[in-house]
């Protein structure tokens, strides 16, 4: 009931978020196939593509100052209109190099209703509900995704219609925000990019975000045509489409599961291993039929769960204040990488035939696992490093307390019989007049009053417990004075442990 209440609170946030996402997915694959029945080069469909996320990454900056400036309602509107006019843009004036300043538009726009949209949840969601708030906004979307596939096969001849249903989805997007009764979020406050700080402490995290955003962008960009390429008809385009998409949705609540219960730099290593192997099938294989469709389906499962597992490993290793800096860092990092791919890909298909595409995925998946592997690796043998640094700096620590008789005496696990009889009772008697000590516990003790007497001057700023118990005991400055050969004797046997040991007998007889 209370996730039922949460949904409802938000719906008009939902719906328009379906209707948005629904118009760009009918956009992106209607473009796909529109060039590649019309014979378009590949180059100029993964451009198309690449403008697209270009707009995105660029289209951050614009959003923020419009939403800044205007309020959040405002600049949503402003940005549907904008896209409403490029996506019918397409229609009007069919020129591809204007095509890729419409698909550049449509990108900014719709990363300011991206921003406007989640801002907005982030900012009026409860922390008790903002798991169940942004996890349905993702289920959300990737619904209006499928949708958008779906009706693309209802139009098997490519004319206009497609369009208007773009233009029609994003300008009905507008209603829910507009007469929404729901309070107006506060504006939103800029965060410093690190890209440099970040690449140095997640480059497994970053990394992965950047082959993820090469791989999803050339899918989206090329995978129709690359289908529609194959003689398959526009209805098998959208049912390819649509299974790899619902398995990316499928893959996101296990995935995250399994993440939380091994490794996430592992579970990487894996997935791009895995990733490698499927796409290396599509590649090289003729599938058709229900074959093609598993492959797809195991294909979006690893592909689309890279982002969000590469996404919660850099948040393990982050602090709380710099979560807002490390998300823009990591959109930015997919932005880019979304750039890129479409337009590689593209190019290889352009030069050694329509299989690249997979095989261009197989190359990126298969870096991607070797550089997990160096950087693990080196991780590894940086942190064994560290540790034998460590375990050579690390000495026992040691005084001239620790060497002498006093330690036996100020040790409480040993009997005070037992040093008196050991320590203190010499083997020998020392002859009068013999100017050296006759028994080894003399000379021991000797030389233990003697460093007692010179140690506290040079360990005088710290200060120790040992060191004022031996200034405590030695003898005042001014008794240091030549002393004869008996006086040397007496002073032998007159040591720390002999006083120590005759206050004990004292206190014992009292």
């Amino acid at each position: 009931m209370q996730q039922t209440g949460t949904i409802r609170a938000f719906s008009s946030l939902y719906f328009s978020t379906f209707l948005m996402v629904l118009g760009a997915g009918l956009l992106t694959t209607y473009l796909g196939l529109f060039l590649a029945k019309e014979q378009v080069d590949p180059l100029w469909i993964g451009a198309l593509m690449s403008f697209y996320y270009l707009g995105l990454v660029l289209g951050s900056k614009v959003g923020h100052k419009l939403i800044a400036r205007v309020g959040h309602i405002r600049a949503f509107v402003a940005s549907a209109g904008v896209v409403t006019a490029s996506a019918l843009g397409h229609g009007l004036i069919p020129d591809l190099t204007f095509w890729l300043l419409l698909r550049f538009l449509v990108g900014m726009g719709m990363m300011c209703q991206y921003m406007v949209l989640e801002s907005w949840l982030n900012e009026q969601a409860d922390n008790h509900q903002r798991g169940t708030v942004f996890a349905s906004y993702m289920i959300v979307s990737y619904f209006g995704m499928v949708a958008g596939q779906l009706v693309i096969g209802s139009f098997p001849e490519l004319g206009l219609e497609p369009l208007l249903l773009v233009a029609i989805g994003f300008a009905l997007s507008i209603v829910p925000i507009g007469i929404t009764r729901r309070i107006h979020p506060a504006p939103l406050h800029s965060a410093p990019l690190q890209i440099t700080t970040f690449w140095r402490r997640m480059p497994q995290s970053l990394t992965t975000i950047t082959v993820a955003g090469i791989i999803v962008g050339a899918f989206y960009g090329l995978a129709p045509a690359y289908i529609s390429n194959t003689g398959l008809p526009n209805e098998k385009v959208a049912l390819f489409m649509s299974v790899t998409i619902i398995a990316g949705l499928l893959a996101q609540w296990p995935m995250g599961k399994l993440s939380d219960r091994i490794p996430r730099s592992r579970l990487l290593r894996t997935n791009s291993a895995l990733l490698t192997i499927v796409v290396l099938i599509l590649a090289l294989l003729p599938l058709s039929g229900t074959l093609l469709l598993l492959a797809t389906f195991c294909f979006g499962f690893l592909a689309f769960s890279l982002y969000p597992v590469a996404t919660a490993l850099a948040n393990q290793h982050a602090e709380q204040s710099e979560r807002v800096a490390l998300s823009a860092v990591l959109l930015l990092t997919f932005g880019l990488g979304a750039c890129f791919g479409p337009l590689l890909a593209s190019a290889l298909m352009q030069l050694l035939g329509n299989f690249m595409l997979y095989g261009f995925m197989a190359l990126c998946s298969f870096t991607l696992f070797l550089r997990l592997q160096r950087v693990n690796y080196s991780q590894k043998q940086a942190a064994r490093i560290v540790a034998a640094q460590q375990s050579d700096d690390y000495v026992m620590a040691s005084s001239d307390v620790f060497s002498s008789p006093l330690a036996a005496a100020l040790d409480p696990r040993v009997d005070e019989q037992m040093v008196q009889e050991q320590m203190l009772e010499p083997k020998t008697e020392p002859a009068q007049g013999d100017t050296t000590v006759s028994t080894e516990a003399a000379s021991t003790e000797a030389a233990s009053a003697e460093d007692s007497a010179v140690v506290p001057e040079q360990a005088e700023p710290a200060q120790s417990e040992t060191t004022v118990a031996a200034n405590t005991t030695a003898a005042p400055p001014e008794q240091h004075q030549p002393a004869t050969d008996a006086e040397d004797a007496e002073d032998a046997e007159d040591t720390i442990v002999s006083r120590l040991a005759k206050r004990q007998q004292q206190d014992k007889g009292d």
